[in-house]
């Protein structure tokens, strides 16, 4: 018996992909760089963040 699928983590793939790739279409090979580098500062303050209140949760 097959259950319907509520979530389809392919299809969220895919979609996250796609917008990325719509945001970075028309931009330079620099500016693609800028854009990474900042979207990994900003992954990594909202990681510090994360782990800050896990930290003050448990304690």
């Amino acid at each position: 018996m097959k259950t319907k699928k509520t979530f389809d983590c392919v299809e969220m793939k895919r979609r996250g992909a796609e917008r990325v790739h719509n945001q970075i279409a028309n931009m330079t090979i620099e500016e693609q760089l800028a854009f990474w580098q900042e979207r990994t500062e900003l992954l990594r303050k909202h990681q510090q963040t994360l782990k800050m209140r896990c930290t003050t949760s448990v304690n």
